[in-house]
């Protein structure tokens, strides 16, 4: 005999342990399918600003290489938290036409970005800071300062494919 066990994807919800709290399991609102730019921005915001202790507790410096955790996934968005030691960074890259949103909780970070058709611009962006976008752009972080950076990003629709650029320009769009 087989037995069968059905899963309502839709409803279905990944939190990591340390922030399982009613906050986090209400923000990510596990039945909406897709999040627009606003939403995400809302999302990284709160949860920055709202667990910026058990964020604190969670997070990892490595000098070698970057570090990052999942904090949440349904089947609309995910939640990451990612550290950033002094010099290091991203590739260029876009996420694989996903709109997104970063929250810097620590230090400050550096991007070069462009939306399809556009210039590279530059910004920095510090703690408390939260840029949202949609498909259409590409971008590199960099920890360019002497202290450790860390920031909550979300994206939506979930596990899309970051595309790597070798540069920014190389970005053709969505």
């Amino acid at each position: 005999m087989t037995t069968s066990l059905a899963v309502n994807l839709k409803h279905t919800r990944d939190i990591h342990p340390d922030i399982d709290v009613p906050l986090v399991r209400d923000a990510i609102h596990p039945d909406r399918a897709l999040w627009s730019p606003a939403d995400l921005h809302k999302l990284t915001s709160e949860v920055a600003d709202a667990l910026a202790t058990p964020l604190l507790d969670i997070v990892r410096f490595g000098a070698q290489q970057r570090w990052w955790t999942r904090l949440a996934l349904t089947m609309g968005v995910e939640l990451w938290l990612l550290s950033w030691a002094p010099g290091q960074g991203t590739e260029p890259h876009d996420h694989g036409g996903a709109s997104g949103a970063f929250t810097v909780s620590i230090g400050e970070l550096s991007e070069e970005y462009l939306h399809t058709g556009g210039p590279v611009r530059t910004a920095k962006w510090q703690a408390g800071d939260t840029v949202a976008f949609g498909p259409d752009r590409a971008h590199q972080l960099r920890n360019r300062s002497a202290r450790p950076a860390a920031s909550v990003h979300a994206y939506s629709p979930p596990l899309r494919p970051v595309r790597e650029y070798r540069t920014l320009t190389d970005f053709a769009g969505a």
